[in-house]
C-alpha cells in the first residue's frame, strides 16, 4: 500500500529561521500497460489505481464500457489491462497521454455530442464545491493537491490526485464501477480547462463540467463543439457559464 502523504525536515524561514517538520504530497511513477502492446506512463497519486484505469481507458477512448475491460491487474506499480474491442488497434493510434497536450482537433472530430438535458440549480453548484473543499484533506495537509468531484444523484465521489489530469480519470472510474448514469451527472474540480479534459468529460457523456479555475482556448472550443456546459470560476457566490448555459437554473 502506498503512501499519500510523507513528512520531512525543512527550515521555516520568517524573523526567525527554525528547523520544522512539513508534510508533503507523495507522487509514484505508475505505468499501465494495455493489452501488451501500448504502455503509457505518469507521476500521480498513488492510490486508486483502480479506477484510474477505467476511468483512463473510457476517457482516451481505449474502452467504450467498463464491459470492454477484460483484465485488470496491479502489480506493484504496474497496472495491466486488457481491452477486448475489434477496433483497439485503431483506437489506440489515436491515443494521446492525458497529462500532455496535443492532437486534440483530431480528437474531438470522433466524440459525439453530448446531448443529455439533464440539469442542475446554482445551489447544487455551490452545495458541491462546498463538499468537494470539505473532501481536499491532502491538500489541506499539503498543498499539494488537486481533487475532481463526480455527483450524480445522491452519489458525491471526489478523489485528490497530484495531477489535475488524473483525479479525473479517477472519479470517472469510480462513477463506472457504482454504475452511475454519466448523462445525469456532473463534475466539479481544481484546475483549468483545456480540451484533453473536456474532451475526457464529453467521451463518457458527462453534460456538465465546473471548476473553481479558468478554461482555455481549446477547452471553450471542444466544450462549445462537443455540447458540454463548462463553468468557472465557481467561487463564494458567483460563476461564469461559458457553454450552454441552458442546463443551468438561475
Amino acid at each position: 500500500m502506498f503512501k499519500m502523504i510523507e513528512n520531512v525536515p525543512a527550515v521555516h524561514v520568517n524573523e526567525k529561521n527554525s528547523q520544522v517538520e512539513e508534510k508533503i504530497v507523495c507522487d509514484e511513477e505508475i505505468e499501465i500497460i494495455i493489452n501488451e502492446t501500448v504502455s503509457r506512463s505518469f507521476s500521480i497519486s498513488p492510490c486508486s489505481l483502480k479506477e484510474f484505469a477505467i476511468g483512463y481507458m473510457l476517457g482516451e477512448g481505449l474502452a467504450v464500457s467498463i464491459d470492454n475491460i477484460t483484465e485488470l491487474n496491479i502489480e506493484d506499480r504496474i497496472i495491466h489491462v486488457g481491452i477486448d474491442l475489434a477496433d483497439f488497434d485503431i483506437r489506440k493510434e489515436l491515443l494521446v497521454g492525458s497529462d500532455c497536450f496535443g492532437g486534440w482537433r483530431r480528437k474531438i472530430e470522433l466524440v459525439e455530442e453530448v446531448k443529455s438535458d439533464f440539469h442542475i440549480t446554482k445551489e447544487d453548484l455551490f452545495n458541491s464545491f462546498n463538499k468537494l473543499r470539505e473532501e481536499s484533506k491532502v491538500w489541506g495537509e499539503t498543498g499539494g493537491t488537486h481533487i475532481a468531484g463526480l455527483v450524480n444523484k445522491d452519489k458525491f465521489l471526489a478523489i485528490e490526485d497530484v495531477s489535475r489530469h488524473v483525479a479525473v480519470d479517477k472519479v470517472i472510474g469510480a462513477g463506472a464501477l457504482n454504475k452511475c448514469d454519466f448523462s445525469n451527472s456532473f463534475i466539479v474540480y481544481s484546475g483549468r480547462m483545456p480540451a484533453d479534459m473536456v474532451i475526457k468529460i464529453a467521451r463518457v457523456g458527462i453534460p456538465i463540467l465546473a471548476s473553481n479555475a479558468a478554461p482555455t482556448s481549446s477547452g471553450y472550443s471542444v466544450a462549445g463543439k462537443s455540447g458540454i456546459t463548462m463553468i468557472g470560476f465557481v467561487r463564494d457566490d458567483r460563476f461564469n457559464i461559458y457553454t450552454h448555459p441552458q442546463r443551468i437554473i438561475i
